[in-house]
């Protein structure tokens, strides 16, 4: 049975959110002053919430989206072909109990998909922002999340979750906002980018600065950087993937199956051409850019003695996931941050998964994070009033026997629980 397949089947036995309805909100009416000291006038936040908020208020699980992501995370938008990115994780029943909690995600600052943007009209010109746009901050991200939050009237998260780009703003709440998030979900991330993973976002901005008709970053009345667009895109592909995927996946074959035909293309480069060619219709390259770079400049042990140093004041309890084909985020990367995390004193529970599906494999790998996921929310995304004293508790073996090769790289003991837990005027548009 195909994925796809196998997906459809999932969803029918365990139910799914059906119809969902995006929703907007300003914040920072009277101006935002960013990390980097500059301004927005003031910022719309596209998000969707799934579930409904308690009367405590205290039942709200916040979850990121990584770069090229939206606040469509769920349930199915009308007429569309697929559901949200994390459909399998966030319904009634499912990791993300939407029968429990109340889930939200929302766009983040930078991005196109609703939330102000470079390609949202700045007020003083009543063009697109495009060059103009301020340098952002995964910071920034979180503190535009954390207005509207509290614009909703919650003041703490029962948990953060979210991987890659997601994963940085999950751990950047507990550092930001110690006190307003009781559990920490980060998977395939980091706390801080390598040379290495920065030199990735540098080829990928070049090539699409490289495009003609990039200008600068303003083009929004012109024809797009396409082209530049879509070879980030492929770029940025290959490092989602594995080796070993990738020949599962394609092997040598060619199109078509002429497999000694020499002007038919390898499936592979077929692939990378059509990731590329539909990116470019639904992302904004100035977005790719500010979003990217964004990524590149996190790091929370900046302006700190250690990394510990920067959990000490975090209340939360994390859970980590790395996965063991993911070399553009290397589990290494998190077990740092777990040893962090230990040294601050702080209930702390590191795994590794087995996985072909390299950095991708955080939304595919369903099977294998879930029952984790469930375990440690139920633990440990508590109400109000919960002081974490020691690791979550996991399930027996959640994965089945681990390899000497691809052993649980820094869980700490497990405690189980002694018992279940119960848990007006336009500013900033999105360019059509």
């Amino acid at each position: 049975m195909s994925r796809g397949a196998e997906r459809r089947a999932r969803e029918d036995a365990r139910g799914a959110l059906g119809r969902v309805t995006a929703e907007s909100r300003r914040v920072f009416r009277d101006g935002l002053t960013l990390q980097s000291g500059q301004r927005l006038p003031c910022v719309d936040v596209a998000f969707e919430r799934y579930g409904t908020i308690n009367a405590a208020r205290d039942n709200v699980i916040l979850v990121c989206h990584a770069l090229s992501g939206g606040a469509h995370a769920a349930g199915w938008h009308t007429g569309a072909s697929k559901p949200g990115w994390w459909d399998l994780m966030i319904g009634p029943g499912k990791p993300f109990d939407t029968d429990r909690y109340c889930v939200m995600c929302s766009n983040v600052l930078g991005s196109c998909y609703g939330t102000t943007g470079p390609a949202s009209i700045d007020p003083a010109t009543g063009r697109p922002y495009g060059s103009r746009f301020p340098t952002v901050t995964v910071g920034d991200m979180v503190a535009v999340q954390k207005a509207l939050i509290d614009d909703l009237g919650v003041t703490q998260l029962a948990a953060v979750a979210g991987g890659s780009m997601g994963g940085m703003q999950a751990l950047q709440w507990a550092v930001a906002y110690p006190d307003a998030v009781r559990a920490v979900v980060a998977l395939a991330t980091t706390h801080r980018h390598s040379p290495q993973q920065i030199a990735f976002d540098e080829i990928a901005r070049r090539a699409v600065m490289a495009d003609a008709n990039w200008r600068g970053g303003d083009y929004y009345d012109g024809a797009r950087p396409s082209d530049g667009l879509a070879v980030a895109r492929m770029v940025g592909h290959v490092t989602y993937l594995s080796d070993c995927g990738m020949e599962r996946k394609f092997g040598r074959r060619r199109r078509g199956g002429h497999e000694r035909t020499s002007a038919a293309p390898f499936e592979v480069e077929s692939y990378l051409d059509h990731q590329g060619r539909s990116f470019v219709d639904r992302f904004d390259a100035n977005s790719l850019v500010v979003l990217s770079r964004a990524l590149d400049l996190f790091d929370l042990t900046e302006g700190r003695a250690s990394l510990a140093d920067a959990f000490a004041a975090s209340r939360a309890a994390f859970l980590l996931l790395s996965f063991s084909s993911d070399w553009l985020y290397p589990p290494h990367q998190l077990d740092t941050v777990g040893e962090a995390l230990r040294q601050a004193g702080r209930p702390v529970t590191c795994e590794t998964l087995p996985s072909d599906d390299g950095h991708d494999a955080f939304l595919l790998e369903h099977d294998a994070q879930a029952p984790i996921v469930r375990a440690f929310l139920t633990s440990a995304a508590a109400p109000r009033g919960f002081h974490a004293t020691t690791a979550p508790y996991l399930p027996d073996n959640p994965l089945g026997p681990i390899s000497e090769e691809e052993p649980s790289r820094c869980s700490l003991p497990l405690a189980r629980p002694a018992g279940p837990l119960v848990p007006s005027a336009s500013c900033s548009l999105p360019s059509s």
